[in-house]
């Protein structure tokens, strides 16, 4: 069981799970609540503190719900409330606390609230979004852009002649944050979810909510060329007047006042490459933690990504989240490598990962060493719908699989929502689960050693020696050790020691004298004194 107070979080293992693909109960092809709480078991043997569940809200999924229409509400395709409420009520009995989704930055346009602002231009729920006057041209007021390709501006479908402001999907309005008027709204909606027991919230495009008041250009890096890819072009421009403004953690302060009664945990989803306002987004006030995302979309780079933890480990003073896979990126696995060239890797910083303070993500999968999903029917993710086939993040959000029968045993249905291939008996759940030597074993023994070795996590972090590619870290009792070159890696302990985790088999070698530390690998020993 988890203690309680607000920072009960600190060196807990967090599991994201993608609710669309964990695992489908009433076998319609689609995952549910209550495929959620079949699975729960499963999660506790695995050494899960925390769940992070991705929206079930009701929703039109224009964007696999992070559209909402109701933010206080179960779509009917992943059950009812009282399907949550015996989630969160199985998930207390096995002590293990539930985080979900929150998504501020905007609504669905399908919510009550914009199809009101649409109907009168003069009813209050007009200044709940962002209408603007088009630019002299009679196009859009700035020059921002969208996630997903094309402008942030879509005109009003009122027919006044303004455009209004959508970061992503036009389908996907951005709500006015400078309107105290929302902050009530969300008020309400956080302390519904709190009182139905939830731990915590992660909050969607965190850096996202205000904007300049005078909407001015974002400046331009470089040209925009035809067939670009939606990312490519929204990073030819500097986001300081649509994204990163100094007023939203204001908000996250207020917000903190609202949930404080609860303890419940504010985890900003913040796509932050700046330090200093990564820091002053989890600064002790408003957000309890920000995840460092430039974890999750890197590629094996193994002398950035040392740079990058050491970086944000120092910046953050325990409020990172780390995750090296989320549902928005291609899989780790398939990111640093091929087959067990990418486990390895992954393994190796994953282990990394823990001797650090915060809280530590396993996005569903990873703890099977899954890469990439291979798609064998349309693509669903408005990414690629939306421009031509560009890749998107289907990839990421494949089926769940749980044994080598049909569909993998995800579902019943004669299809999944995502159609993609089939995967082999030696990634699924059911084979690997009883095997001492499998990926998912070794993860449930990362999680177990987090518990078991709270200095792992808690203790001073004193860095002993740091190189491009290795990196000693010493703990307490505990030293780290982190070789992701492509060469052994010598270090030599004092005293007797233990080697307590090799994140992969034999990777400590030696015997009482010097370790030899193989590439791309992490060990974790103990002073046998302590």
């Amino acid at each position: 069981m988890l203690p309680g107070g607000r920072n009960w979080w600190r060196g807990s293992i967090g599991y994201e799970i993608y609710i669309r693909s964990f695992f489908d109960s009433d076998g319609d092809g689609m995952g549910d609540l209550c495929g959620i709480s079949a699975k729960l078991d499963v999660l506790d043997t695995l050494g899960v503190d925390v769940v992070w569940i991705t929206p079930f809200y009701p929703s039109p999924g224009k964007d696999q719900g992070y559209d909402v229409s109701d933010y206080v509400d179960v779509d009917p395709a992943f059950g009812t409330l009282a399907d949550f409420d015996h989630l969160v009520a199985r998930a207390t009995e096995l002590g293990m606390r539930v985080f979900v989704d929150i998504v501020p930055n905007h609504s669905s346009d399908e919510h009550p609230w914009f199809q009101a602002a649409i109907a009168d231009v003069d009813s209050p729920y007009r200044q709940y979004y962002i209408f603007r006057d088009a630019a002299p041209d009679g196009g859009p007021p700035n020059n921002w852009v969208s996630h997903f390709g094309g402008p942030a501006w879509t005109l009003d479908p009122a027919g006044t002649g303004k455009y209004y402001c959508h970061l992503f999907l036009p389908e996907q309005p951005d709500l006015n944050w400078a309107n105290p008027a929302v902050l009530e709204e969300f008020r309400e909606i956080l302390t519904f979810w709190c009182k139905r027991g939830v731990d915590g919230f992660r909050i969607d495009v965190a850096h996202g909510l205000t904007k300049d008041p005078q909407f001015r250009d974002n400046p331009q890096v470089r040209p925009v060329t035809p067939g670009m890819h939606p990312k490519d072009v929204f990073a030819s421009y500097q986001h300081v007047h649509d994204l990163h403004r100094p007023e939203t953690t204001k908000i996250f302060e207020e917000w903190r006042r609202i949930v404080q009664p609860y303890d419940a945990v504010l985890l900003g989803e913040m796509d932050v490459r700046n330090i200093e306002r990564f820091t002053e987004y989890v600064d002790g006030k408003g957000l309890d933690a920000g995840f460092v995302l430039k974890l999750s979309a890197s590629n094996w780079e193994a002398a950035t990504i040392l740079s990058d933890l050491m970086t944000y480990v120092r910046a953050a003073h325990g409020g990172a989240a780390w995750a090296l896979s989320n549902h928005d990126q291609p899989r780790a696995i398939s990111r640093f490598g091929v087959g067990e060239i990418g486990v390895r890797r992954a393994m190796a910083v994953t282990a990394l990962m823990i001797a650090l303070d915060g809280i530590t993500f396993v996005y569903q999968g990873e703890e099977l060493g899954l890469p990439d999903a291979v798609l064998t029917g349309v693509a669903m993710d408005p990414v690629s719908t939306r421009n031509d086939g560009a890749a998107g993040r289907d990839v990421a959000r494949g089926p769940l699989p749980w044994d080598s029968s049909k569909l993998n045993g995800f579902t019943t249905a004669p299809h999944t929502w995502l159609d993609t291939a089939p995967l082999p008996a030696a990634l699924t759940v059911a084979e690997q689960i009883d095997d001492p030597a499998s990926t998912w074993a070794r993860y449930r023994s990362m999680m177990e050693l987090r518990r078991r070795l709270p200095a792992l996590w808690s203790e001073p972090l004193e860095i002993f020696d740091r190189q491009a590619t290795s990196l000693v870290l010493f703990r307490g009792p505990l030293t780290i050790i982190a070789n992701l070159d492509d060469k052994p890696f010598e270090f030599i302990p004092e005293g007797e020691y233990l080697v307590e985790f090799e994140s992969q088999p034999g990777a400590a070698g030696g015997d009482g004298g010097p370790l030899r530390i193989d590439a791309e690998s992490t060990v974790i020993i103990r002073r046998r004194a302590d």
